[in-house]
């Protein structure tokens, strides 16, 4: 067994002892013989969220990529682009549609204004005995007719106002920005490159959130864990990290199988859940998500009931 793993294995052990004696013995005033921890948790640095998996959500050829992997960027920045001329033609091709259909709009409005005041004189007349009725009658008809060429008029217009919105989206679309303050991480693009939503994200970004805690807490030790409950977080690698101090933001309320255990049969055979934990002062950028660490929960104060 590799002995970092036999360290945490005999750490994880003695807590259990220490737990389960607690709970049947009153505890000792003679601080030398309170437990150095309550629990014990391996667990992972990561942050609300997780990474932002990024993708052009339209189908092109990239024309180009404007940041590089390690590049800080802010909200709105713009990352990549598609070619964009297929996109603008639509879009010229619906503004000239719309042009026509306002410009015959107008026309119809105009005529329309005619129309009416043509029939109201003839019927005025028809009325006065100096014109026929019949002629009125005709005058208003041709006047409903143009007012209903008016009104397709305008539904065409107000259609062709839609297809230049839709064309305008789908140019936006062709673009795409950062949606939050971050670093980039990961780039699986080049300029020249045909991609599509299906094919999967370009980006990887990593936001600036927060770091947090997700430790994977032992169905042993959930009864003695609580929110608010102080622990100290230190490196499983190895490697020297000072242990940094954090709290319990919250405790999930479902089992499930350890995704941090090594080795397959216990991994099967222990049943964890998730505990969340945020540091009491937010750690050095160098603190990598995915980091492995071990999670030390401070035991109850010597007041407190076991």
């Amino acid at each position: 067994m590799n002995p970092r793993h036999l360290r945490l294995a005999l750490t994880l052990l003695a807590a259990a002892l220490l737990s389960s004696c607690s709970q049947d013995k009153a505890p000792a005033t003679d601080q030398a013989t309170m437990p150095a921890y309550a629990a014990v948790a391996r667990g992972r640095i990561d942050i609300e969220g997780g990474l932002l998996k990024l993708t052009i959500p339209t189908e092109g050829i990239v024309d180009s990529v404007d940041v590089h992997e390690g590049e800080h960027v802010r909200k709105g920045q713009l990352l990549a682009q598609l070619k964009l001329e297929p996109a603008k033609l639509a879009l010229d091709s619906a503004l000239a549609e719309q042009q026509q259909a306002t410009a015959q709009a107008s026309a119809l409005e105009d005529r329309v204004k005619s129309a009416d005041l043509r029939a109201s004189r003839l019927e005025q007349a028809a009325k006065a005995g100096a014109g026929d009725i019949q002629s009125a009658d005709d005058a208003r008809e041709n006047a409903q007719q143009i007012q209903a060429e008016l009104d397709n008029a305008k539904a065409n217009a107000a259609l062709a106002a839609q297809k230049v919105a839709g064309a305008r989206y789908q140019l936006e679309l062709r673009s795409l920005h950062a949606p939050v303050d971050g670093q980039i991480v990961q780039r699986m693009v080049q300029p020249g490159a045909t991609v599509s939503p299906a094919a999967g994200p370009i980006f990887v970004l990593l936001p600036d959130a927060p770091r947090i805690v997700r430790a994977e807490l032992n169905e042993s030790f959930v009864s003695v864990v609580h929110d608010g409950m102080q622990a100290e977080v230190d490196d499983d690698s190895g490697a020297g990290m000072p242990p940094l101090q954090a709290h319990v933001l919250r405790i999930g309320d479902v089992f499930g199988a350890s995704t941090l255990e090594d080795d397959p049969q216990v991994r099967a055979n222990t049943r964890t859940v998730e505990c969340v934990l945020a540091f009491d002062q937010q750690p050095s950028a160098s603190l990598r998500i995915g980091q492995r660490v071990v999670v030390k929960f401070a035991p109850q104060s010597s007041g407190a009931s076991h």
